[in-house]
């Protein structure tokens, strides 16, 4: 008999960054399909809470979650304020946060499984590109919340180690659009590149609006190419075909990844999912969040958090971006890292990536050295993908 797990997806459908909140939503649902209909020894008993994109909802929702309907394991979050507001109430219960979403660092719980890339493995990847290339002089544009202030530092510090430039560096409210003046303030100053860390609407609409500013003779994606740790495959088709190309990303997935594994989540993606376009990290994430619980479960026996969390230490499942491990230390997941170019057709061309997964660092301190501008032993090479 099957070991019944509840679980709750906690994903917002609709607000300002609804369109990558439904993808995760969605990678999270097939895979508990997956694991539903495969006949293995776990099956879910799948719930949902919907905040809306409401910073207060998402106490709301975890309160109802963890006190009311008594379930200690939920799939959600995708900005790191939401993360940071419901994380009390799961160390308080001594429930577990699935974490499927890229983010900024500098934490680590017992009371979260992250299965997002951590900051050596988007923002330090991506750092060595634009350094690589003799990209010196930067703008920073964010969404006036962590991921942005906190992504912004640790570039700051590795490019300013490179005696390079920040030029300017704006914040906007989650969702604004009102966007024209730092455009004009970008395109006075001419950076070599622009670190985009805006999300949902605002990040869209600055993507239209960057390209539409551009002077007669400049091309957006050559002469100030924008650069980002978050664009992804439904971002693009929200941005649209006009604007969408040319863009740099930093990311452990893209839908242009060549696995095994790759191609057959793709097909049932797409068969599952014609209208949500092409998987994306954040779907891709929550897919894999999904299925390391079924799999922490089995080798515990139960769902219970003291033998789950034992269980998934070390554990390592085959993704569809390719192995993923959770380290018995710190509770992210080792990864390979990939730099991609975004194209017209609302996908990536991915240009380099990492030889083998790259253990995660949380809190950077593997990264002082390059800091330093000597190389790591412990970095991983980097080869081009033709």
């Amino acid at each position: 008999m099957a070991i019944t797990v509840p679980v709750c997806l906690l994903f917002s459908r609709s607000g300002s960054y609804a369109a990558v909140s439904e993808h995760m939503r969605a990678g999270a649902r097939l895979a508990i399909d997956e694991i539903n209909t495969s006949g293995g020894p776990v099956a879910f008993e799948p719930t949902e809470a919907d905040p809306g994109g409401e910073p207060r909802a998402y106490i709301d929702a975890a309160r109802d979650i963890l006190d009311n309907q008594k379930i200690k394991h939920v799939i959600g979050c995708y900005t790191s304020s939401s993360r940071k507001d419901v994380l009390p109430y799961f160390e308080k219960h001594d429930a577990l946060l699935w974490y499927p979403s890229h983010y900024e660092g500098f934490e680590t719980s017992a009371n979260v499984i992250y299965t997002g890339a951590a900051p050596n493995q988007h923002v330090m990847p991506l750092a060595r590109y634009v350094l690589a290339r003799g990209w010196r002089r930067a703008y920073f544009i964010g969404s006036n919340y962590i991921w942005a202030w906190e992504n912004n530092r640790i570039l700051r510090d590795v490019l300013t180690s490179a005696d390079s430039e920040i030029v300017g560096e704006r914040y906007l409210p989650v969702g604004d659009t009102d966007l024209d003046a730092v455009i004009r303030q970008i395109v006075d100053l001419r950076p070599d590149f622009v670190f985009n860390t805006l999300i949902g609407e605002s990040a869209y609409a600055f993507y239209r609006r960057f390209r539409d500013a551009m002077p007669e003779g400049l091309d957006q994606a050559q002469d100030m190419p924008v650069v980002s740790c978050s664009l992804a495959e439904p971002e693009l088709a929200s941005i649209g075909p006009d604007a969408c190309d040319g863009h740099l990303s930093s990311s452990v997935y893209f839908s242009t990844v060549k696995t095994r594994e790759n191609q057959r989540f793709k097909a049932i993606w797409r068969d599952r999912y014609p209208e949500l376009g092409l998987p994306s990290a954040d779907a891709e994430a929550s897919y894999v969040a999904a299925h390391v619980l079924a799999r922490a479960v089995e080798i515990a026996g139960e769902p219970g958090l003291a033998a789950v969390r034992e269980a998934v230490a070390g554990l390592s499942i085959a993704a569809p971006q390719g192995p993923v491990t959770i380290d018995p230390d710190n509770h992210h997941a080792a990864m390979r890292t990939r730099i991609g170019r975004s194209t017209r057709e609302g996908t990536f061309e991915i240009l380099t990536e990492s030889v083998s997964p790259v253990k995660p660092d949380p809190y950077l301190v593997w990264e002082e050295e390059f800091r330093q501008q000597r190389p790591t032993r412990s970095a991983p090479k980097l080869r081009i993908v033709r």
